[in-house]
């Protein structure tokens, strides 16, 4: 929440989605105003930012056709989606979820910025976007996810991929159990 709130009120829902929404930055970039359906409860993946070998960014599919994928979201993300959407994002459907000055998506090196500046507000200079993923998929994981779910929600095409937030949640549960013991 202290990330969150750090960043300008423009940006927050960025925040959440990468978190509460297990997103990646390149994804949360991508999004359209279409890509949200507020009624479904729902988040569409069909895009994300690619840097090409030559240094530059360009917006195509996800990395992998497993990264197409439509997640349901927690009612405190749609509920600040629907006022995002009210209060910066043009009546369109193809309106960038986040754009930048000029009313295009906002570019990688413009957000990093924004976060940067974030994670030095709340002393957390260690903390990376893709942290609040993984502690979102961790999350889910110990709510009782399979592997199946995890990759759904990952848009991972491996288990190998998952097998991370797996043994999160198995620490963890070694932690409780410990916390239980009377010797």
């Amino acid at each position: 929440q202290a990330a969150i709130d750090a960043v300008p009120e423009k940006y927050r829902c960025a925040v959440m989605l990468g978190g509460w929404g297990q997103l990646r930055r390149s994804e949360v970039l991508g999004l359209q105003r279409g890509d949200i359906d507020l009624g479904e409860g729902t988040v569409r993946v069909e895009r994300a930012w690619k840097i090409t070998e030559d240094g530059k960014a360009v917006l195509g599919p996800p990395k992998s056709d497993a990264g197409l994928r439509t997640l349901y979201l927690p009612g405190h993300v749609l509920t600040a989606l629907s006022a995002h959407l009210d209060a910066h994002v043009g009546p369109d459907q193809e309106a960038w979820l986040f754009p930048g000055d000029n009313g295009m998506p906002m570019v990688h090196r413009t957000f990093s910025r924004v976060w940067t500046r974030a994670r030095g507000t709340i002393g957390r200079p260690d903390l990376h976007f893709h942290d609040l993923r993984h502690s979102g998929l961790t999350w889910i994981a110990q709510k009782g996810a399979t592997n199946a779910e995890l990759m759904h929600r990952g848009g991972h095409a491996s288990v190998a991929s998952v097998m991370i937030y797996q043994n999160a949640a198995a620490e963890r549960d070694k932690a409780l159990a410990s916390a239980l013991d009377l010797s």
